[in-house]
């Protein structure tokens, strides 16, 4: 497979505990050791190779990133199967709990949704093939390496496989700033894929049809919507509260 290069402290350090196959470590010269201690560790337990180099031959591969002075070389990103997100849910004894994004092309939001998406107890985050942002190092980063920890489907056609849920008893629920009904007034309980639309055109006409509820978050101020993150994020924690996992 072609190699992916993360980066940032947090991102490598997640991406080695989740065992993931790292082949190299950098870091760059003029470091602090004491704040890479943890890092250095696993590396020598693993027998993991590292090197010191330049700060601006981490830079340049890094593109402008902040690596914070720590990259890792690793296989590219791994996606899940929609098989291994429901074998999750039952390890865990719990009703499988979906996320299915429509069309997310900011790398910051995904990032920002997996990390969410980690801390709410997500099965499993699925995303379309086409017209919309797949696992990268932005995303790794922004995630705070959380990648390493939620499976991330991605799919030739989102519908289907939202028809494919259905099939096996998951209910969806799609955030729709002019639906009637409110996000308060499902019961997220049952087997639940929460749909959440492009930062900019929401969730495609084919989907709105597919999605068994549509449901609104209250919009007080002047701005229309809420960043794609941040409104994931709510919804994500209304299951938590529906399910008694607080």
């Amino acid at each position: 497979m072609d190699q992916e290069w993360i980066y940032g402290r947090q991102a490598v350090l997640e991406a080695l505990r989740s065992e993931s196959e790292i082949e190299k470590v950098l870091f760059a010269e003029g470091i602090q050791k004491n704040g890479i201690k943890s890092l250095l560790d696993q590396l020598h337990e693993r027998g993991i190779p590292y090197q010191w180099v330049p700060r601006s031959r981490m830079d340049q591969l890094a593109s402008g990133g902040r690596h914070q002075g720590v990259m890792a070389r690793q296989a590219a990103f791994r996606y899940a199967s929609l098989e291994e997100c429901f074998k999750r849910a039952s390890d865990r004894g719990a009703p499988p709990f979906f996320l299915l994004l429509d069309g997310i092309e900011d790398p910051h939001n995904l990032g920002s949704i997996i990390r969410t998406a980690d801390a709410s107890g997500v099965h499993g985050v699925i995303l379309p093939k086409r017209r919309a942002v797949g696992l990268t190092p932005i995303v790794a980063k922004t995630s705070a390496g959380a990648v390493a920890h939620v499976p991330v489907v991605r799919v030739a056609n989102l519908s289907q496989t939202a028809k494919q849920l259905q099939s096996q008893g998951v209910w969806l629920v799609g955030s729709d700033g002019e639906a009637s009904q409110s996000y308060l007034d499902v019961d997220y309980k049952a087997p639940i894929a929460l749909v959440i639309g492009n930062e900019g055109k929401g969730i495609r006409q084919q989907m709105k049809k597919r999605c068994d509820f549509l449901v609104r978050l209250p919009m007080l101020g002047q701005v229309s919507s809420l960043n794609a993150s941040v409104a994931a994020g709510i919804f994500m924690y209304e299951v938590v509260r529906h399910r008694g996992l607080a």
